[in-house]
């Protein structure tokens, strides 16, 4: 298949078809007799794999390592699967605050929803300033040396 098809069927730009080619995410496209790309329908499942691979956060540079190893083909093995185990933790982690921070939005809601239907609640959470769900409440750190500081007051006016 040509570039323009590839584009549609992998939902990409030829453009940014050709940039991950450029920079090593996509192996070097076969070229026909005028020179223009022709791709095998395997580098579909390549590309699917690549973007899901950036949907659960790996930066662009370990998807390019990652590309790297897979062009050494056995040898790397290892190295690709120990590469996605710390990928997969990461991600799991991810989905553990993410997970929390729903159960805390969750809660939000129904809190308002309690207080637009006029019941009556707790007046410490009145004041939005629930800090259940392993969250710990923002405490000043009394013991920070602000001489130190190089940060401006925020009232500061900017000096050339």
């Amino acid at each position: 298949m040509r570039i323009g098809d590839l584009a549609e069927k992998s939902g990409l730009s030829t453009d940014t078809l050709r940039y991950y080619e450029k920079i090593g995410l996509l192996p070097r496209a076969l070229r026909d007799a005028g020179g223009r790309r022709v791709y095998d329908e395997t580098i579909l499942r390549w590309i699917d794999f690549l973007d899901r691979l950036k949907a659960t956060g790996m930066g662009i540079r370990d998807r390019l390592r990652y590309a790297e190893l897979r062009t050494k083909g056995g040898a790397s093995l290892t190295e690709r699967r120990e590469m996605l185990e710390a990928h997969r933790r990461k991600v799991a982690g991810d989905m553990a605050k993410l997970t929390d921070m729903l159960d805390v939005l969750d809660d939000k809601v129904e809190l308002y929803r309690k207080m637009e239907a006029g019941e009556t609640v707790d007046p410490a959470f009145e004041s939005c300033a629930r800090t259940e769900h392993g969250s710990q409440p923002v405490v000043k750190d009394q013991s920070f040396d602000h001489s130190t500081s190089t940060r401006a007051p925020a009232d500061a006016k900017s000096q050339p």
